[in-house]
C-alpha cells in the first residue's frame, strides 16, 4: 500500500506516522510532503491508496490540493487533518470529496478506524 501524508509541519507528519498501525506502518510505501502543490505532484507521480492532508500550508493551500486531486481522481481517497476544524471547512473538503475533516492530533485509534473501514486497506 502506498500512504501519502501532506502537511507543512514535519512533527505533524511524524505524530501520524508514529500514531498509525504498525502493522500498515510496516507493509506500506510511506511518501510525504510538506505543501499543496507538492500533494497534488506527488499523488500524481505514485498515486496512493490514501492520502492525509493538511489545510493550512504554503505554496498551495489543501483545498485547493484537494480540488486538483479530486479532478485529477474522483476516487481518491483522502482525509484531511487539520487544526482548522470550524463547519464551514468541514463542509468545503467534504463537499470536494474528502472522506472527513480530523482534528489535530489525530488519535491512534481514529487512524485504525480509518484504515479498517476500507476493506482493500484493513489491517
Amino acid at each position: 500500500m502506498k500512504i501519502l501524508i501532506v502537511d507543512d509541519t514535519k512533527l505533524s507528519r511524524m505524530m501520524i506516522l508514529k500514531r498509525m498501525p504498525p502493522q500498515i506502518k510496516e507493509s506500506s510505501t510511506i511518501l510525504q510532503g510538506e505543501n499543496g502543490q507538492e500533494a497534488v505532484d506527488l499523488y500524481k507521480e505514485h498515486s496512493p491508496d490514501i492520502l492525509f492532508l493538511d489545510l493550512t500550508m504554503p505554496v498551495m493551500d489543501g483545498f485547493e490540493a484537494l480540488n486538483h486531486i479530486m479532478e485529477y481522481n474522483p476516487k481518491a481517497l483522502v482525509y484531511v487533518i487539520t487544526a482548522d476544524i470550524q463547519a464551514k471547512a468541514v463542509e468545503r473538503v467534504t463537499a470536494a470529496g474528502a472522506r472527513s475533516l480530523e482534528a489535530k492530533p489525530i488519535s491512534e485509534e481514529r487512524l485504525a478506524e480509518i484504515f479498517s473501514s476500507h476493506k482493500d486497506l484493513s489491517i
